[in-house]
């Protein structure tokens, strides 16, 4: 493996944990407000959150690494590229959710997301298959994660229920 594709791989462990850091911290700023929330009918227990986000973050790293270090020089660029903004959105979301409190922005920075999300699939499948495959879970779970986000701001925002 070339020096580049070595510097690649490291950008996409370092982006995925940053991820996680970042958005562990601000998930747990203030944990009595969420538990007081109102829940949409279709969120999952609690304990599934739990198990799918470390499983999400693992899947984002793998794949990601393995379409950075053989896919053509471009389509690794522009995976990583994709891949940092599909972070940094998902960042937004997890601090407009979980620190302001702003739930209509979160589900908008959560949407893009999983948006980012399905195209960073693509991208993934055009040159790696499996890693495509990998990233299905983490693609339905953010567009779940976005219904779930959509269903707290209708269910908190009475403007947005009209």
């Amino acid at each position: 493996m070339s020096g580049s594709r070595v510097v690649l791989a490291g950008a996409v462990i370092l982006l995925v944990l940053g991820y996680a850091v970042l958005s562990g911290t601000w998930v747990g700023h203030e944990p009595g407000w969420y538990a007081a929330l109102p829940r949409p009918r279709w969120q999952p227990p609690d304990w599934v959150f739990g198990i799918m986000w470390p499983l999400n973050f693992l899947a984002l790293a793998i794949a990601g690494v393995a379409v950075v270090t053989s896919a053509a020089r471009g389509t690794a660029l522009a995976f990583l590229g994709v891949l940092a903004a599909s972070i940094a959105l998902a960042l937004g979301w997890a601090y407009a959710f979980y620190v302001p409190h702003r739930l209509g922005l979160a589900a908008g920075l959560l949407a893009a997301t999983a948006l980012l999300t399905w195209l960073l699939l693509v991208l993934a499948v055009r040159s790696t298959a499996w890693a495509g495959v990998l990233l299905v879970p983490y693609a339905v779970w953010l567009s779940v994660a976005t219904s779930l986000a959509v269903g707290y701001w209708r269910l908190v925002s009475p403007a947005a229920a009209s």
